[in-house]
């Protein structure tokens, strides 16, 4: 059975940046949804054991198309803000370490100009949807953007490392119609260590 990632800190643990309404109604009703529509499909499509990655990764292997629709969508929505959750800490490491911190300035030229980046794809997406820095198989990086639940691996793009949530359900009670504004306040409380390990694992 899937389960929501456990918070590593308090509901208002990352104020100002990103208020304790917005994580409260975000993870314990928008989250939790997905997480338990996800978990019903998946028993549904007699899914049961395997990962949501391999799930996620495979959806053309599900002949019905409305149930391959609603696992995609709720898949993505359980994996996505699982991701998107654990990646944010209240003393966040401001920069990343090792190889990442290396491929990232060989790749983007220095972490501004990857975070310039990720703000074009995340303010680019017309509508609901995600902003990712994803790594390709040989290490490679990526920024891609994808919309709804879409996912890095549903879309075949590769790992996901950093998941940008621009559905206004993540910043508008806060930030209402300035996405920008909620976009600099997440960098302010992402944990690069936590990306660092990510990459390091793969």
């Amino acid at each position: 059975m899937f389960e929501q990632i456990t918070l590593p800190y308090s509901v208002d643990a990352l104020e100002p940046n990103i208020d304790a309404l917005t994580i409260e109604t975000h993870y314990g009703k928008h989250h939790k949804t997905y997480t338990a529509t996800f978990n019903a499909k998946v028993e549904e499509a007699g899914l049961t054991g395997k990962t949501a990655e391999e799930i996620l990764s495979n959806l053309d292997s599900i002949a019905d198309p409305a149930l391959r629709t609603a696992i995609k969508n709720n898949g993505g929505g359980y994996y996505n803000h699982n991701l998107y959750f654990e990646l944010f800490s209240a003393t966040p490491a401001a920069a990343p370490t090792g190889e990442l911190a290396a491929k990232i300035d060989a790749t983007f030229g220095s972490l501004d100009a990857l975070k310039e980046k990720l703000t074009a794809a995340a303010t680019g997406r017309f509508g609901s949807g995600w902003a990712w820095l994803v790594a390709k198989p040989d290490k490679s990086l990526e920024v891609v953007s994808t919309a709804n639940q879409d996912n890095p691996y549903s879309e075949h793009m590769g790992t996901p490392l950093i998941a940008l949530d621009v559905w206004e359900h993540a910043y508008y009670l806060k930030y209402k119609n300035l996405r920008g504004d909620y976009i600099k306040a997440f960098f302010n409380v992402l944990d690069w260590a936590k990306v660092s390990a990510k990459y390091d694992a793969i």
